[in-house]
C-alpha cells in the first residue's frame, strides 16, 4: 500500500501572538490550526479570509478506508506527519457539522475553532483496529466539543446556573464514558451511570441540541435550516421559549404529512427526537435499501415539509 506523502503543506501551525497573528488569519493556540481573522476589517469585512480558509481547506484529498486504516495505525505509533494528514484531511468535516451551529451565540471562527479541537482529540483516540470509518467517530467528538462551547459561553436560551451545573456535569460523563466504550452512550446508560432518571438525561440532551433539534434543512440544495425560522438569534426569553416550543410541536404535526417511511428516514438523518444521526449508508441498512434510494426519499420529504411550511405562508416574523 502507497503511503501518503509526507511533502503536503501541514495545516498545524504553532500558536504565536496570543489568539491572533500578526496576518488576516487567526492563530488558534488551543487547536494550533491556522483559522481566519473575521476581525480583520477589508473588502469583505473578514469574508474574504474566511473564503480564503475553505478553499484552502478543500485542496486536501478526502481519504479512502484504506488511507485511513493506514494513518490511523502510524498514529497510535506516534508518527505526527500522519496525524497532521488525517487531521488535514477532515478540516471540512468540521466546517459542514459547523454550519449547523450558527447564529447560536458563538462567533462562526469560534465555532470552528472548538469543532477543530474536537477533530484533534478525534484523531487521538481513533482506534483504526475496530473498522469504522473516521468521519463516523469524529463527528461525535466535533459535536461535543462546539456544543459544550455554546453552552459555557454563549448559550442561545439563557440558563439559570443550576440547570449549567447539571448540564456541565453530564457532558463530562458523557466525554468520559464515550471514551470508555468507544461510541455516544445511550440515554438508559447515562442514567445508570449519574444515578438520575432517563427522562432527566433525555431532556438535557435535548437542551444540549439548543431546545429544539430541528436541524434539517429546508431542502437539499440549501444551507437553510427549519431551526432558522423560529429562532431569535439574539436570544429568547423563557416567554419566547415556551412559544418557540409550541411552534415547534406545529412543525413535528407537519411531520405527519410525511408517510411513515420518511418520518423515520428524516428522523435518522438529522438526529430528530433524540435519535442520534446516520449516514445514508445506515439508514440503508436499516430500512433494507440502497443509498440512492434514501436519498432520493430524504429529497422527496424534505420537499414536502418545504411545500407544507410554504403553504402556510409563513415567515421568520410570523413564527418568532
Amino acid at each position: 500500500m502507497k503511503r501518503p506523502s509526507k511533502k503536503r503543506k501541514p495545516p498545524i501551525k504553532p500558536p504565536t501572538h496570543g489568539r491572533r497573528g500578526r496576518s488576516s488569519k487567526a492563530v488558534v493556540p488551543r487547536s494550533g490550526v491556522v483559522m481566519p481573522d473575521p476581525s480583520r476589517k477589508g473588502a469583505g469585512g473578514g469574508f474574504d479570509t474566511i473564503r480564503s480558509y475553505l478553499s484552502d481547506i478543500r485542496k486536501a484529498a478526502l481519504l479512502t478506508f484504506e488511507q485511513e486504516q493506514d494513518l490511523g495505525k502510524r498514529v497510535a505509533e506516534g508518527d505526527f506527519h500522519a496525524r497532521e494528514h488525517m487531521i488535514e484531511a477532515n478540516l471540512r468535516l468540521v466546517v459542514s457539522i459547523g454550519k449547523r451551529y450558527m447564529n447560536r451565540g458563538l462567533a462562526f471562527s469560534d465555532v470552528i475553532e472548538e469543532g477543530n479541537l474536537g477533530l484533534i482529540r478525534a484523531v487521538e483516540k481513533f482506534d483504526y483496529s475496530k473498522g469504522f470509518r473516521f468521519s463516523t467517530y469524529a463527528s461525535w467528538w466535533i459535536r461535543q466539543y462546539i456544543e459544550r462551547a455554546i453552552i459555557n459561553q454563549g448559550s442561545l436560551v439563557r440558563l439559570p446556573v443550576h440547570v449549567v451545573e447539571r448540564l456541565n456535569r453530564y457532558l463530562g460523563e458523557l466525554e468520559r464514558y464515550g471514551q470508555e466504550i468507544g461510541r455516544e452512550p445511550r440515554p438508559d446508560e447515562m442514567a445508570a451511570r449519574l444515578k438520575v432518571p432517563e427522562e432527566e438525561i433525555i431532556d438535557l440532551k435535548q437542551l444540549v441540541r439548543t431546545t429544539y433539534s430541528l436541524d434539517s434543512p429546508l431542502n437539499d440544495r440549501t444551507d437553510t435550516f427549519l431551526r432558522d425560522i423560529i429562532r431569535d438569534p439574539q436570544g429568547l426569553s423563557p416567554a419566547d421559549t415556551v412559544e418557540g416550543i409550541q411552534r415547534y410541536e406545529e412543525i413535528r404535526s407537519w411531520m405527519q404529512t410525511l408517510s411513515e417511511r420518511e418520518q423515520r428516514v428524516i428522523t435518522l438523518r438529522f438526529g430528530l427526537d433524540g435519535e442520534e444521526e446516520q449516514t445514508l449508508e445506515m439508514i440503508g441498512r436499516e430500512l433494507s435499501l440502497t443509498r440512492e434510494r434514501v436519498r432520493q426519499i430524504e429529497s422527496e420529504a424534505l420537499g414536502k415539509l418545504r411545500a407544507t411550511i410554504e403553504g402556510k405562508s409563513m415567515t421568520s416574523k410570523d413564527l418568532l
